[in-house]
């Protein structure tokens, strides 16, 4: 394998691991802020934001 194809695969890999952090982070965030802020959108965006803080650290610890 060519080191292009390698920095290809460790970019898609990256991109799975933010984009499974959000997948995950904004249902989980959704439903806690419902239930203690009464509020989906301002849970939703905390759990975003914990989803992609959570995916970029594995990207970090996976290189």
């Amino acid at each position: 394998m060519t080191e292009p194809e390698r920095s290809e695969g460790s970019d898609r890999k990256s991109a799975n691991a933010v984009g499974i952090g959000i997948a995950l982070g904004l249902p989980f965030g959704a439903a806690i802020g419902m239930l203690l802020f009464e509020n989906l959108a301002l849970g939703a965006g905390l759990g975003m934001l914990v989803g992609i803080v959570i995916g970029a650290a594995y990207q970090a610890r996976s290189k």
